[in-house]
């Protein structure tokens, strides 16, 4: 079996295993065709080749960067996870990881998420799941305690963007995994869209002419009463939630239901001012997982106490042996060590510890965690903490 990167003129067949694999439906092929040879940048196309030459199987892999405590890291996202029918369980997939995983340590990627279809699957990788996001189904009878005084601007296609990005990056870097966004980015990904014809609005909220929250929704038709789903969103600070909170409350002759998604650590039953909370549905969301590429940049990034220090070891990366071993960790500085260790973990639980989704308390239930000593460092150092995705790739 081969496996390697894919040319242009390649990603065209790439993107047919694709809508093979996932039942989509391509309206306009040689359209489609002509996209494929112009694509370039931050993302890149493996595939894997039987013997005879055809493609097997696909993965796409893009590149962004994303908090992490404060600070900036390079993250891989992977998508389009896909086999030809007649090629499963040949181990394609697999043997795609075991070349793309340790290129992208070489390139300096620290992480590598993915929305997986089966958390079993992907855990073979050393992905492991994050409870991310909050999902909450209401009427917008429920937001009659909040009031928008300010002014709502509508977006259309040829406005500025930059008042969007600028807001949203202030809102993003304050949660872990957050992505930033550059005016390409909000355009081209969140923005886009024939409006009017695919109902889907966005509009910029203001209070004395400051930019203090921002929503995308779309509009579905359904009986009895149509939905209004947000599909994207950002907030400064409380003014700027309850300004998104009384907007969405002026939509009660409209709607019948608002779909309103929140980071997981922000319990919208715990704050909202409503006469009854328990009218308001609520689903938990872990339908994103992650994998620790570089630990030893990870531990140098990871926000840690003043003076900590200890000794992890990280046991069972079959992709990255790089990340295997015990870690000394002091302040920033993270070095290889003979020590015996403090704190034991698999490549899976330090991504959940490392992101924030657990806590260590939390992290000692699972039965790849052991933990040796040094505990009021390491609880201190893996607390739970904000984390919220609103990409799609």
């Amino acid at each position: 079996m081969d496996v390697r990167r894919l040319k242009a003129e390649e990603r065209f067949e790439a993107d047919l295993i694709s809508t093979v694999a996932f039942h989509m439906r391509m309206e306009d092929p040689e359209k489609r065709r002509e996209e494929s040879l112009k694509e370039q940048g931050t993302s890149e196309d493996w595939g894997a080749f039987a013997e005879d030459g055809r493609m097997m199987a696909r993965i796409l892999h893009v590149r962004f960067d994303t908090w992490l405590d404060g600070a900036l890291i390079r993250n891989g996202g992977i998508g389009a996870v896909s086999t030809l029918p007649e090629y499963r369980n040949a181990g394609a997939i697999r043997q795609i990881f075991a070349r793309l995983l340790p290129e992208a340590y070489r390139q300096g990627e620290v992480i590598s998420t993915l929305y997986p279809f089966n958390h079993a699957f992907y855990r073979k990788f050393g992905y492991e799941t994050l409870r991310w996001r909050n999902d909450y189904e209401f009427t917008p009878a429920t937001l009659s305690g909040y009031r928008f005084t300010g002014t709502a601007e509508l977006w259309k296609p040829g406005d500025p963007v930059s008042a969007w990005t600028e807001l949203y990056n202030r809102f993003a870097e304050g949660y872990n995994l957050a992505m930033r966004r550059d005016d390409r980015r909000m355009l081209e990904d969140h923005l886009k869209g024939a409006y009017y014809r695919d109902r889907k609005f966005g509009y910029l909220l203001r209070n004395r002419g400051r930019a203090v929250a921002c929503l995308i929704f779309q509009d579905i038709r359904h009986d009895p009463a149509a939905i209004l789903s947000v599909e994207d969103l950002a907030w400064d600070g409380r003014e700027g939630l309850e300004a998104l909170l009384g907007f969405l409350g002026r939509f009660t002759a409209d709607y019948g239901t608002i779909r309103l998604f929140l980071p997981s650590c922000l319990e919208l039953l715990s704050v909202i001012r409503c006469a009854q909370a328990y009218d308001i549905r609520q689903t938990a969301r872990q339908d994103y997982m992650l994998r620790v590429v570089n630990a030893q940049r990870l531990l140098e990034i990871l926000r840690k106490p003043a003076q900590a220090r200890f000794v992890i070891r990280v046991e069972g990366d079959g992709q990255i042996p790089e990340n295997n071993g015990s870690w000394e960790v002091a302040d920033n500085a993270v070095t290889r060590t003979d020590r015996a260790p403090d704190l034991t973990v698999s490549i899976q639980a330090l991504g959940q510890l490392a992101a924030g989704s657990v806590s260590l308390a939390e992290a000692l239930y699972r039965p790849d965690v052991s933990l040796e000593g040094n505990r009021a460092a390491l609880e201190a150092t893996f607390v739970r903490k904000p984390i919220l995705v609103e990409e799609h790739f």
